[in-house]
Formats: structure tokens, C-alpha cells, sequence
């Protein structure tokens, strides 16, 4: 008896490891357009969705995945790929439903990836209120920013949220004041702009006569928080990045027990790599979660979008005048599936789709993707060096969890085509 049940378990255990990839995945698949889809895994921490930037489908796949978790009320605080105080008044937004200041929040948003500054992505937001709205107030969405700041326009007017000046303003806090009253900077972090002067003499001012503020109790760590995050960009910022990011969720974890309040994340592909490409890799933000012990690696999900089929959105187009003049798009390089640059084994997703944004599994127990082939992270290509040696003898599931493949895409459309 013994021995029959040791053969069994035996062919049981080469069956599982012999399946082939297509098998797998056609088991672990899912039609993300389906009334009835729900996310199949429940206990995590935080859960990151990302893809290549500038496909219009991209946010739609976002807003299924973001449908499915709501509803079955498996998150509660939303970290798109935004710094604080953006993501304060994208919360500002969600309140009131200001188209204005949503366009405007869209276009700030997206000077850290130009792509994501379009039409689809003002839609999601559209999307997102009226699913949020839907909900009851003790499950609605809270909008969290963790990233390095990316313009100076929000930063100034949280800042004159949180303080109030208890005498005649100072010719500091006129000037800020006037500067976000005018609106005719580029509020640009990058390089020593009119916008970064004003906010260093202003925040020098208010370090030597902080008597001349009054700032409410609650608002001191948000002002405090605010400050140390502008005063990086004072700084060589060109590798603070990452650590930023990091810092910042821990900080913020201690305001919203994220351990408690697990998080939906969205951000660019790298940033929910769970490991290091190869033992120098760089550690990215999922990556650090783990190596700091943050979080369980089977506490963090990472789901990423590849496209097929599909359009980004490439260039905005200018006149020597600075003035948008319209844009480009892109079909093969950068959207990792035409013959010079590929993701190796993309074409088993292609191979056993469902739809256009289908949906698979790829971290159960006995996974061909647990094998040390670095399927849907190796990029292979044809004329210029790729991650492929770095990436050599590690697993999918070292990186990822989950793969989207976002089939037929258009590109996304820039927000200054908007009417």
C-alpha cells in the first residue's frame, strides 16, 4: 500500500513539473472583462500593477483589476506613481468632482513620464470617482503619493494649506502666493527654475521665523513631511529616487497602518520587480520592501502588463516657441513584442489568451514559472545588449506574480489634444 501511494505521489509530483507552459497558463487564466472576475489571491500587503507607459489599455486594465479588488473590499488606500501632494489633491478631486483641476493634476502628474499625461489617463480618474462614489464612505479609496516630487505648483499650494501667516505675510509667503496666483511657471524640479527660488527663500524664511506661522497640530507632520520632500529636489537628486520612494511609504505606513490597510499600487515596471536583476541588480521599491523585511515576499503581488498588437504614445511634438504642436506614436520598439526586442515567452500568453486583457496566475505552488527560466523578464534582443545575463537562471516568480497581456491597444493621447 505504501508503495502504491508513494508511485502516485510520485507521477503526481512529475506530472505537475512536466506540464508544459501553454497547459499552465490555459488552468490559470482569466477574462478580465467578466462580470463575475474576482482576484484570485487575498492576503497581501500591497499589490502593484505596472506595464510599458503610453498604451491607451493600459488604464483600462488598471480600472478592472482596481474593480474587482474594491468590490471585494480587499484594499483601501491607492498609491498611483505621484508624489504627496499631487496625490493630496487628486483626493481633493475625487471629493469634488473638478474636471479643471483634474486636467491640471493629469497634466503635473505626468512630467515624470510624459506618456502617462494623456486623455486616457483623465478618463481613469473619471472612472475611478464614480466607482469610488459607489461605494460606502468607510470603503472609499484614499489617494497616498510616495514619490519624489515632480513639480513645484501642488507642493506650493499644500504648503499654503498648512500654514497660516499670524501677522502681515512676509514678503516670502507674498511671493509664493503670487507665483501660484499668476501660474505662468513651469514649476520645473529639474534645474534652478523661478519656482525652486521662491520655495527655497520661502522655506528659509519660515526655518528662522517659524513664530510668524501658525500651523494646526495634525498639519506639523504633514508640513514637516511636505518640507523634507521639496528639500531634496534642492539637492543632487539624480539617484534619490528610489530611497525616496521607500522613506516615504515608511512614513506614511506609520500615518495610515498600511501593515493593516493593504494598498493598491501603480507604478512603472521596474518599481514591482520583487528581486534584483542579478546579485548587483538595483534594488527597486518592491525589491526593498523585502530585503528590509517590510513585508513577506508572498505579501507583495506584483502584476505586469505586456502589450501585443498595440500603440504607445511616443514624442510630444513642440515649436521652437515651447508650443505643443501634436505627437507621435510608436508600434514596435517600446511595447516589448515585434522581432528586435521581445519578451521571451510572450508568445504563450498570445498563444492562450481569453480576450484582449487576460489575466494569469503564474505564482501557485507547483508553477512552471517557479522554474529557473526567466520567462516574461528576459528581454531579448537583437541589436543592442539586453538584461539577458543578469537575468540568467532566476525564476518569473522571483520577479512577478502575475501577467496582463493587453491585446490591440490604440495609443494614449496627450492630454493637450483634449478640447
Amino acid at each position: 500500500m505504501k508503495n502504491i501511494l508513494y508511485t502516485l505521489c510520485l507521477l503526481s509530483c512529475i506530472q505537475l513539473l512536466g506540464q508544459s507552459k501553454i497547459d499552465y497558463l490555459k488552468k490559470h487564466r482569466y477574462d478580465l472583462h467578466c462580470p463575475d472576475f474576482h482576484f484570485p489571491q487575498k492576503n497581501m500587503k500591497i499589490i502593484g500593477f505596472g506595464a510599458y507607459h503610453g498604451s491607451a489599455k493600459t488604464e483600462d486594465t488598471e480600472l478592472l483589476l482596481l474593480k474587482s479588488l474594491l468590490k471585494s473590499n480587499r484594499i483601501r488606500y491607492y498609491l498611483p506613481e505621484t508624489d504627496f501632494s499631487i496625490a493630496h489633491f487628486f483626493n481633493e478631486y475625487l471629493q469634488t468632482g473638478d474636471t479643471l483641476l483634474l486636467k491640471d493634476l493629469v497634466t503635473h502628474y505626468g512630467s515624470r513620464v510624459p506618456q502617462d499625461r494623456s486623455i486616457e489617463t483623465y478618463s481613469k480618474w473619471k472612472a475611478l470617482k464614480q466607482l469610488n462614489d459607489s461605494l460606502p464612505n468607510k470603503d472609499r479609496l484614499h489617494v497616498v503619493g510616495i514619490d519624489l516630487l515632480v513639480s513645484y505648483k501642488y507642493a506650493s499650494k499644500q504648503l499654503m494649506q498648512l500654514i497660516k501667516p499670524v501677522e502681515a505675510p512676509t514678503k516670502a509667503l507674498q511671493s509664493v502666493k503670487q507665483m501660484i496666483a499668476l501660474d505662468t511657471t513651469d514649476y520645473s524640479i529639474q534645474y534652478d527654475s523661478y519656482s525652486k527660488g521662491i520655495l527655497k527663500n520661502f522655506l528659509a524664511d519660515l526655518a528662522e521665523h517659524q513664530e510668524r506661522y501658525l500651523i494646526a497640530g495634525e498639519g506639523k507632520k504633514e508640513l514637516d513631511h511636505l518640507i523634507r520632500n521639496i528639500e531634496i529636489t534642492f539637492q543632487d537628486f539624480n539617484n534619490a529616487r528610489e530611497p525616496t520612494i521607500y522613506e516615504n511609504y515608511r512614513v506614511l505606513s506609520e500615518w495610515y497602518d498600511f501593515e493593516n490597510n493593504p494598498q493598491f499600487l501603480r507604478m512603472g515596471f521596474a518599481h514591482l520587480e520583487k528581486s534584483r536583476e542579478g546579485t548587483d541588480g538595483y534594488p527597486y521599491f518592491f525589491t526593498r520592501l523585502i530585503e528590509h523585511k517590510i513585508y513577506d515576499q508572498e505579501e507583495v503581488v506584483s502584476i505586469i502588463g505586456y502589450l501585443t498588437n498595440s500603440r504607445v504614445v511616443w514624442d510630444e511634438e513642440y515649436d521652437t516657441q515651447g508650443n505643443y504642436t501634436g505627437f507621435t506614436t510608436e508600434g514596435g520598439f517600446g511595447i516589448g513584442d515585434y522581432d528586435k526586442e521581445y519578451f521571451r515567452g510572450i508568445q504563450n500568453l498570445k498563444d492562450t489568451k481569453r480576450s484582449d486583457q487576460t489575466l494569469y496566475r503564474l505564482n501557485t505552488q507547483h508553477s512552471p514559472y517557479r522554474d529557473l527560466e526567466p520567462d516574461l523578464i528576459e528581454i531579448v534582443m537583437e541589436e543592442e545588449a539586453s538584461n539577458s545575463e543578469a537575468v540568467k537562471g532566476m525564476a518569473t516568480t522571483d520577479f512577478i506574480d502575475y501577467a496582463v497581456l493587453i491585446s490591440n491597444s490604440k495609443a494614449s493621447t496627450p492630454i493637450f489634444e483634449m478640447n
